[in-house]
């Protein structure tokens, strides 16, 4: 299969998904894809870790979600630039195939570094948190901890699919964010989690 072949697809396959618009879940896809109404989330976030963690293991988890913050941002540009797949609002054939766009803007688009960044603060934040907490006389995540693990994994799902819904972003540019973030966040919180066992007692 070639190129041309697997973008077709994947424009097939995106139009599919758009096409499931509704008056009712437009302003649904909105707020989950603006990043900005989220703020208070990420200071909750990092009260959280302060909160179960102590500030020193708390910080250092923290760091392990920054980290993956910019290699996923940095890595998504670079990729970005190399590949310049056109968005699918700016792309003619999407646009006249009756793509709906919720959103507009310019850049390129795989791939999505909304999904990348959302499903890489879930796992480095839980990850990170599950294995520094861990002990052998309590091996299993604390209530609490399965509650935030069931919310953020939810929340970064509906960031990932808002970006289909929006017009921004094909489903192969969310599947390959999904998979980049979930990796990026897997390693660096367990690397925080390592490095505040160690560091931070």
């Amino acid at each position: 299969m070639t190129w041309q072949e697997i973008h077709r697809f994947d424009q097939l396959l995106t139009l599919e998904i758009n096409s499931w618009d509704s008056p009712v879940t437009d302003p649904i896809w909105q707020f989950f894809s603006d990043k900005f109404v989220w703020a208070p989330m990420y200071a909750a976030i990092i009260a959280l870790l302060i909160w179960k963690l102590g500030w020193k293991r708390g910080l250092i988890v923290l760091a392990g979600a920054l980290l993956t913050f910019g290699f996923c941002d940095q890595f998504s540009n670079i990729i970005k630039h190399a590949v310049q797949r056109i968005r699918p609002l700016n792309d003619p054939f999407m646009v006249a195939s009756g793509l709906h766009i919720l959103e507009t803007g310019g850049g390129y688009s795989f791939f999505s570094a909304h999904s990348a960044n959302s499903f890489g603060l879930a796992f480095s934040t839980f990850l990170g948190m599950k294995l520094t907490l861990r002990t052998p006389d309590t091996p299993q995540a604390p209530k609490w901890l399965k509650a935030y693990g069931t919310w953020m994994f939810f929340w970064a799902f509906m960031v990932a699919v808002s970006r289909i819904f929006v017009g921004k972003h094909y489903l192969g540019d969310v599947i390959v964010g999904i998979i980049v973030g979930s990796l990026a966040g897997i390693a660096f919180g367990w690397l925080a989690s390592k490095a505040s066992r160690r560091f931070a007692k």
